[in-house]
């Protein structure tokens, strides 16, 4: 059921930390996500936690320092990224949680920097970073320019700069806010979920510089899915009533929803949900741009490649 390669013990150390990368038939990209963990220069206890799902586990063969453990577990939950990151989750040792998708990697220093914050401010739950986006052609920062975010702020805003492959948790707020929601179509939005979640119950505290490089470069599980993205943002609408109640959130998922059925070719669909943005937010673009595309005025894959390449998503 699993491997392990195991490093010696710590003592004396700061706190240990449990990284749960998640991933499927993807080696080489796997091995460099680990290998970033690896590197990081915090001198506590690193627990590396892969989980392979749907797929054998096969652990890359590194030499590994002192403080460093490395091992491979099956996804034996729901198949997909929310049911992976959860088997991650019951699995670890330590009391903090972090999270890496096996297509993105830690920038040198993150868990210094993240560490930091929890040390300074225990109150915290979860820290989070901004990020770098690799789109394969070039890199673009995006910035997250808060030092604390409230549920209040996530709910009128998503923050995209914020995004879970820089997700530390205190393991004691996990179990508090609940597993990762296996039900969400496709998983798409658990992140977003997740800090909703989260916010309600801790503080979350962000490191406004880029510690995780994340690749929009077409090959991410989720880029193209419109369907289940569509139906991941109207689930989120529906378990959190406080978004539909902020007429800019509801404008924002109700563009993203429309915009997501416009290019899976349901349009007279899309419209609906176009529309009911626009009258809430008649200068959102997302939402004018999926009017052209319900029409078939415009290609989705284009938009989205654009925006990629200034490093925005849809």
């Amino acid at each position: 059921m699993f491997d392990e390669h195991v490093a010696p013990l710590a003592t004396d150390l700061p706190a240990s930390v449990t990284a749960v990368v998640p991933t499927h038939r993807r080696p080489e990209r796997m091995r460099e996500a680990v290998e970033s963990i690896v590197a990081q220069t915090y001198r506590g206890d690193i627990e590396i936690i892969v989980v392979f799902d749907a797929c054998e586990v096969e652990l890359p063969q590194l030499a590994l320092p002192a403080h460093r453990t490395l091992r491979g577990i099956r996804n034996d939950r729901v198949r997909g990224l929310a049911g992976a990151r959860n088997s991650g989750i019951l699995a670890a040792s330590h009391e903090f949680v972090a999270f890496l998708d096996d297509d993105d990697v830690w920038m040198p220093g993150k868990l210094d920097a993240q560490m930091t914050v929890f040390e300074r401010h225990p109150e915290s739950g979860l820290v989070g970073s901004a990020m770098q986006v690799d789109d394969g052609r070039r890199r673009h920062d995006r910035l997250v320019p808060h030092a604390v975010v409230t549920h209040g702020d996530l709910v009128h805003d998503r923050i995209a700069g914020l995004h879970s492959s820089s997700f530390v948790f205190r393991r004691e707020v996990l179990d508090e806010v609940g597993m990762i929601d296996e039900q969400l179509p496709g998983a798409h939005g658990e992140d977003y979920d997740v800090l909703l979640a989260t916010s309600r119950h801790s503080v979350i505290r962000l490191v406004n510089t880029p510690l995780v490089s994340v690749r929009w470069s077409g090959e991410s599980y989720f880029y193209g899915h419109w369907g289940p993205y569509a139906a991941g943002h109207i689930y989120l609408l529906d378990k959190h009533p406080e978004l539909q109640a902020d007429d800019y959130a509801r404008s924002r998922i109700s563009s993203q929803i429309g915009f997501a059925l416009a290019a899976d070719g349901s349009g007279r669909q899309a419209r609906t949900w176009l529309r009911r943005s626009l009258r809430l937010q008649p200068l959102n673009v997302r939402a004018w741009l999926g009017l052209l595309i319900s029409y078939r005025l415009l290609s989705a894959r284009l938009v989205a490649r654009v925006a990629n390449l200034v490093g925005k998503g849809i």
